[in-house]
């Protein structure tokens, strides 16, 4: 019973000598170095290189199929489907119906808001993709 009066103070000598460690080991702690008069000018980033062939068709091939739950795998929507086929559509008609329904010009229940999430440079590659697909 009496242990249970302790816990306390000892948990509160454990915090003490905890917080003493600490202000001690501040204090022996070499002081920070001067700043420098000028900062050194910032090289240029290197031009990052181009990704291996490999990862460049599978990042292809994952943007691609994003279009696949509506417009079918590999672009090929299933036969008498409400919407059209993306495989062997030029690519300057898939990059200008991205562009419309990005914009607003061209009417739609769900393409207004996906084509929102793809940088011009995805949807040309989305659209390389799916020109390049036999129909």
């Amino acid at each position: 019973m009496h242990s249970n009066l302790f816990r306390p103070a000892l948990c509160a000598a454990a915090f003490a000598a905890w917080a003493c460690a600490s202000a001690a080991l501040a204090q022996t702690t070499a002081p920070a170095p001067a700043p420098a008069a000028a900062p050194a000018a910032v090289p240029a980033a290197a031009p990052t290189p181009p990704a291996p062939p490999a990862a460049q068709a599978m990042y292809l091939r994952s943007l691609a199929a994003t279009c696949a739950n509506c417009h079918g795998t590999n672009g090929k929507a299933p036969e008498g489907a409400a919407v059209l086929s993306l495989a062997g559509l030029e690519k300057g008609y898939i990059v200008a119906q991205m562009a419309a329904f990005k914009s607003g010009a061209r009417p739609a229940t769900i393409m207004h808001q996906l084509s929102k999430g793809y940088s011009d440079a995805q949807i040309n590659a989305i659209a390389e993709y799916f020109a390049a697909q036999k129909r």
